[in-house]
């Protein structure tokens, strides 16, 4: 049955698309196999995306290159807007119980304490290998009906439309080689290229990857330790010959991460050892290597986030330094805003204009996550006396004023990813108190996330059976008034659109708006339009450019 506006479809409800489910040929017109999306790359972000699909009734073939699943521990942190997406998709329980809750950051400077940060329990991340992430991904995608097909390798699109228009065709074939099967084509109704840094997808596209790369290699081992080392806290140690950092992972292991010297070659774990004796705490000794590698960080962002049908997302897309935990946490993110409006366009309930917006929404939120992560990096390599002296200062001067946990941890947390409005008919109209107050740095603008706390309450986040839809959140000092009903008769050409009341004591704390008014919330959660009383025909223009009309 087709879900509507609620971001669902079933094989076959858009007119004119390609049918879902045939696999490697088998049974396909012309021995091309048909799906309804192609996800190219089984890590975090393809498996994340893939499962949201599945759980919107779209057909999905999962690809990736590799024979077997990785076993390398890489990416740790996932903070609290990735897991709010991991708990609607229903994974959230088992993934906390397998990860450790980090509770605040610890900063030193030629060995003495420098500062100290405790994150808000309502902002902690959590720590988990990336191989752990991708089980618990991939459990879920069995659990929905899919299946990744490994061994396979993206070649080359047969027919791709360079006009930068998703109406321009209505699907694209991807040529693939598939092991001992040899070559053959998949026709997808749109391709998700989430294939790594590498990205076949995007070499096949031909967008460039623009940036560049930090002049310093990182060493890195994780690794079981003796010594006295906190079970919940990151640990910064700044020190004349580069910084080193501690984290914890599950099961009593570590992560020791350390700018290389100049002349070291591999890493290895007397290496470590000495540069963890000369910079970090003292008194910690390494006795069990999990795994190590070295790496040279980028700064690098695609020119190009979609071109016609095919889309690219993680690290296909954008990567950037690991300051900050972030790079996992993007990719679930660029996820959660494609799968919702690929499956809304899919299933009638939408027009193909609605994926406009995916690469300036999320170009926008990474730019923002690179520069960020860039500052962090730069504090990393400050050697200078200046430099140094000026680094701790602006160190010391955010512990005194708490300007760390009241301000850069919700960003951290993912708590103020905004996607900058684009019309005027996002925004109330006049000028009131309500939208002068939006101008205070952390009040809820327009294109941020709904706060959690009230649409959770309100059953607008969905659960693992039930995908969220679009919702109206109305906000009226009085509910049995004239203006919920205004709001449902707006709502008439789009019965799919929820719409929940708000009492003011419960929502102004949390919103800042006090007026009698709307929040038009996407299924991502993000929050499409605010307006007030006055406002209810902007309503309706931003309704009829995002939904087609089903009642």
């Amino acid at each position: 049955m087709d879900r509507g506006a609620n971001g669902g479809t079933s094989p076959g409800a858009a007119a004119g698309r390609v049918s879902g489910g045939a696999t490697d040929g088998v049974g396909a017109t012309d021995g091309v196999g048909a799906t309804d999306v192609l996800v190219v790359g089984a890590g975090p972000t393809g498996l994340f995306t893939a499962c949201e699909l599945l759980r919107r009734g779209v057909g999905v073939r999962l690809i990736d290159r590799a024979a077997a699943p990785s076993t390398t521990p890489k990416a740790l942190a996932l903070w609290p807007r990735a897991l709010d997406l991991l708990d609607d998709l229903g994974v959230g329980p088992a993934l906390r119980a397998a990860a450790v809750p980090i509770a605040g950051f610890s900063y030193f400077s030629g060995g003495a304490p420098l500062a100290r940060f405790t994150i808000p329990p309502e902002l902690r991340p959590v720590h988990l290998p990336q191989y752990e992430t991708e089980r618990l991904l991939t459990e879920r995608l069995h659990e929905l009906g899919g299946k990744i097909e490994r061994g396979v390798r993206l070649l080359a699109f047969d027919d791709l439309d360079h006009s930068g228009r998703v109406d321009a065709t209505d699907g694209v074939t991807a040529v693939v080689e598939h092991g001992d099967a040899g070559v053959r084509r998949v026709r997808a109704s749109f391709v998700v290229g989430a294939d790594g840094a590498g990205s076949a997808v995007r070499g096949a596209l031909g967008a460039g990857f623009q940036g560049s790369t930090y002049p310093l290699s990182f060493a890195l081992v994780d690794a079981r330790v003796e010594g006295d080392l906190p079970p919940d806290q990151l640990l910064y140690y700044q020190a004349a010959s580069g910084t080193l950092m501690i984290a914890p992972l599950p099961d009593g292991v570590f992560r020791i991460l350390a700018v290389m010297p100049q002349d070291a070659g591999t890493v290895t774990a007397p290496m470590m050892q000495s540069l963890l004796d000369e910079r970090g705490p003292g008194g910690v000794t390494l006795t069990e290597t999990v795994w190590r590698t070295v790496y040279r960080v980028h700064a690098r962002t695609a020119t190009d986030y979609q071109r016609g049908r095919v889309f690219l997302a993680g690290d296909s897309a954008h990567v950037h330094s690991p300051a900050g935990g972030q790079g996992m946490n993007n990719g679930l993110q660029d996820g959660a805003n494609l799968a919702w409006k690929l499956a809304a366009v899919l299933g009638g309930a939408a027009p193909a204009s609605l994926l406009d917006d995916y690469t300036a929404e999320r170009s926008e939120a990474t730019d923002r996550i690179v520069a960020d992560t860039d500052r962090q990096t730069r504090a990393w390599m400050a050697h200078t006396r200046t430099r140094v002296a000026v680094r701790d200062a602006a160190f010391r001067a955010a512990d005194r004023t708490g300007l760390v946990p009241g301000q850069v941890f919700p960003v951290m947390a993912g708590r103020r990813v905004r996607y900058t409005p684009r019309r005027p008919t996002q925004e109330p109209s006049g000028r009131t108190r309500c939208s002068l107050l939006r101008r205070v740095p952390g009040r809820l603008r327009t294109g941020m996330v709904f706060p959690r706390e009230l649409a959770v309450r309100h059953g607008m986040t969905g659960g693992p059976d039930a995908p969220a839809g679009w919702t109206v959140a109305v906000l009226t000092r009085h509910p049995y008034g004239d203006f919920p009903d205004l709001v449902t008769r707006t709502l008439r050409p789009w019965p799919a659109v929820r719409r929940v009341l708000l009492h003011p004591s419960e929502a102004v704390p949390l919103t800042g708006c006090a007026t009698t008014g709307f929040y038009l919330v996407r299924p991502d959660g993000h929050i499409a339009a605010h307006g007030h009383a006055e406002d209810l025909e902007r309503l309706r223009t931003e309704l009829g450019r995002v939904l087609l009309p089903q009642g």
